[in-house]
């Protein structure tokens, strides 16, 4: 008998034991539950933003949308991404009118001057919908906001590296492009920011202005015929990647390496592997994880405080074996 209630005493005592377990485990679990329901209702995205850039295949572009996704994690919003493979102005202007027929909170896209963005952009600024321009602009529309880099101080942080290169004594040519893909306002802005960057240097000289025709001529070409003129030309200062990889090659197939200087624009891959063994002296370029970070931050700065420069200037990026250097050592 006593032994039965000595165990009707212990399971009693046990069952409230359990039963206290059993409520402190349910109000821990509540408390979790609630947390991670609060984070699930905060992490919900503000904002469904739209981009679309030139092309998805450039490196320039992936740095690009690096930045725009850095940006969306910081600021709580979705991003839309799209991009013809190459460039085409008329998938681009297609992509721009779905984001506008999509009535977006924002969009952020690249402009090409061959087509009419304008009138789209406006369509978009009249249903409420904020566009910022990206590394290209369309000052005639009423986008909200460029984001990009003065093409006038490229062209000087260019010079700078050619007196550098050539301690102030060169006869230069310039490369440029007349293909209607690129920007002939932005390309006039490096060759003048070159111009009055070495305007105080009497032994600076350019010689020639070479502009070549997509299709007829290449810069390759070009650099092949200044080679093989013997227009005395020491230093060539080239606007755009494509350009300052086609003549790098040429110094390095008529064996002018040493002989010819180049200044010129990019950080592809190639580029970078011609910096690092002197062929290339150094580039100048846009920052384009910052023109991406920028560009979104501007939206939401619009959104919610209905205010931004109408200009954000990305600043130049400026790289030689020397900055290259230094920047393996960092990391490191």
């Amino acid at each position: 008998m006593e032994k039965t209630k000595f165990a009707v005493d212990f399971l009693k005592r046990n069952i409230i034991s359990i039963l206290i377990v059993l409520i402190i485990i349910n109000i821990i679990f509540l408390y979790f539950f609630k947390k991670r329901e609060n984070v699930f209702f905060q992490s919900k995205p503000k904002y469904h933003f739209y981009v679309i850039a030139q092309n998805s295949v450039d490196p320039f572009w992936r740095e690009v949308r690096q930045g725009i996704d850095k940006a969306s994690k910081d600021f709580n919003a979705v991003v839309e991404f799209n991009a013809p493979r190459f460039n085409n102005p008329q998938e681009e202007l297609k992509f721009l009118d779905i984001a506008v027929t999509s009535r977006v909170d924002g969009i952020i896209t690249h402009v090409s001057n061959t087509l009419d963005f304008t009138s789209i952009i406006n369509k978009a600024y009249n249903r409420g919908i904020p566009i910022v321009t990206i590394e290209n602009d369309d000052k005639k529309s009423n986008r909200k906001a460029f984001v990009g880099t003065n093409s006038f101080q490229l062209g000087k942080e260019a010079a700078k590296l050619m007196i550098e290169a050539t301690n102030a004594k060169a006869n230069i040519a310039i490369i440029v492009s007349s293909d209607v893909e690129l920007d002939e306002v932005n390309q006039n802005l490096k060759i003048n920011g070159f111009l009055s960057g070495i305007k105080s240097y009497p032994k600076m000289k350019v010689q020639k202005i070479y502009t070549y025709k997509m299709g007829i001529l290449s810069a390759e070409e070009i650099a092949q015929s200044i080679i093989n003129d013997g227009e005395n030309i020491d230093a060539i200062y080239t606007i755009n990647s494509v350009d300052t990889l086609g003549t790098a090659r040429q110094i390095v197939n008529f064996n002018k390496v040493g002989d010819i200087v180049i200044v010129g624009y990019g950080d592809t891959e190639s580029i970078l592997r011609y910096i690092k063994k002197g062929i290339i002296y150094g580039t100048v370029m846009s920052d384009p994880y910052k023109m991406g970070y920028e560009s979104l931050k501007a939206l939401i700065d619009i959104k919610e405080n209905n205010n931004v420069s109408t200009f954000i200037d990305t600043g130049v990026k400026v790289i030689t074996n020397k900055t290259l250097y230094d920047m393996e050592k960092k990391s490191k």
